[in-house]
């Protein structure tokens, strides 16, 4: 009997500004998207731009439903205050809850986490991911605050916690969407 998996919700993280990040982020971003449709996971990201517009971008141009969850209250708040983009998703949900609570709303509503690059607001998702013992992904070699989230593992003394450290972009979804069944077949 072959066993069928539920969809698998995974929250991309990562700059919404490519500056601290390797040149060729925005493709790679995309092959991330790219990989997750190619698995039927759905994508769920910060309604953002940078990182995860990109990885909203290769995963609806291939077939995923992406969610974006807003810091906004509502589409002029989002367009308009925040300036951020809507292309790329299926649906935007506006949470009200700026970037901080946005940002934990995001990482309890999927199964597991992506990282690529990263400043505040990707460090801020990264240690709520920890905390809530989510699976994480960690695009290895990416920049920004990316590279420090070993040494804050080790220094917070919490364990090693579900982490896939991968520099490829299709050998990291496939290692973590495999983890994920794994995690959602022995709840």
């Amino acid at each position: 009997m072959e066993i069928i998996f539920p969809q698998i919700k995974v929250v991309i993280s990562g700059a919404a500004v490519s500056s601290p990040c390797r040149e060729d982020i925005y493709e790679l971003s995309y092959e991330v998207g790219k990989e997750l449709a190619k698995k039927n996971c759905v994508v769920l990201t910060g309604a953002t731009t940078g990182v995860p517009l990109w990885v909203a971008k290769g995963a609806f141009e291939n077939g995923a439903l992406v969610v974006g969850i807003s810091p906004a209250r509502s589409y002029r708040e989002h367009t308009k205050l925040y300036k951020l983009p809507v292309d790329y998703h299926n649906l935007i949900l506006y949470s009200g809850e700026g970037y901080s609570g946005r940002n934990l709303l995001l990482v309890k509503m999927g199964d597991g986490a992506i990282f690529l690059c990263g400043r505040t607001g990707t460090l801020n998702e990264f240690s709520a991911a920890f905390e809530e013992e989510k699976p994480i992904a960690v695009l290895t070699g990416s920049g920004g605050v990316e590279k420090y989230f070993s040494e804050l593992i080790m220094v917070s003394q919490k364990g090693e916690g579900k982490i896939i450290w991968e520099s490829d972009p299709k050998i990291l979804v496939e290692k973590f969407v495999s983890l994920l069944r794994e995690e959602i077949n022995n709840a």
